[in-house]
């Protein structure tokens, strides 16, 4: 019994070595694709093991190839990472952790709301003057937080109740100032705010989260990906 790795980071098995070469037949896994045996701890690539290692071609004799078989349009199970890679975040975890960062913004804006409302709106007398105040300062405070969180662990306040981070593509290094905040964040929200074109940018720029790498456009832009923590 084996158990092997997926490209989403997952673990499949333990199954059998006649369903795994059903895989590798239909193009599923292939040779490369991490695996172990049930019961021990070390990862091997799939063509370590004899048990799929192609047998040796008999003396005087050449070996035909292989007709060409051609490959499905999806893959129940992807092609395995490298050991020790970081699995992907999922789509409905960073959906939670973006839906959070949200909320934040909206309770850093509560208490100057507050102080609008009760002072007449924005053409109000001191006490409304005093609500846009605490509304900049607020926000401002939740900027440095989210800034310095991207900095120091590629996390949002989202992404880190939510168990998530972002780092470089492909190497998973630390992502840094520059691509967690300057060009994933900042560059991506000047382009949103452009009138009609950003609205449209938007929307495709969530669409590219549905790829098998999970990666936005702004992920494309900055060098970037969202694994688990």
């Amino acid at each position: 019994m084996f158990i092997i790795i997926g490209a989403d980071g997952k673990e499949y098995g333990p199954v059998p070595a006649d369903k795994i070469q059903g895989w590798i037949t239909t193009r599923r896994a292939d040779l490369k694709t991490k695996a172990r045996r049930d019961g021990e701890t070390e990862w091997k690539t799939l063509g370590d093991f004899p048990e799929f290692a192609a047998p040796p071609a008999a003396p005087g004799m050449t070996a035909a190839p292989a007709p060409a078989v051609p490959a499905p349009a999806t893959f129940t199970v992807p092609m395995a990472p490298a050991a020790g890679e970081a699995r992907l975040a999922d789509r409905g975890t960073r959906l939670v952790a973006q839906i959070i960062d949200f909320l934040a913004g909206c309770v850093a804006g509560i208490p100057g709301g507050v102080l609008l409302v009760l002072g007449g709106g924005r053409h109000g007398g001191p006490l409304a003057f005093a609500g846009i105040a605490v509304i900049v300062f607020g926000s401002l405070i939740l900027l440095g937080i989210q800034i310095y969180l991207l900095t120091t662990n590629g996390q949002t306040v989202g992404k880190k109740l939510m168990s998530i981070r972002i780092v470089t593509w492909p190497d998973g290094a630390e992502a840094g100032f520059v691509k967690a905040f300057l060009l994933r964040m900042f560059v991506n929200g000047l382009i949103t705010a452009i009138p009609l074109l950003g609205f449209l940018y938007l929307l495709v720029d969530i669409c590219f989260i549905f790829r098998d790498d999970r990666r936005c456009i702004h992920d494309l832009i900055a060098g970037t990906q969202v694994v688990t923590a």
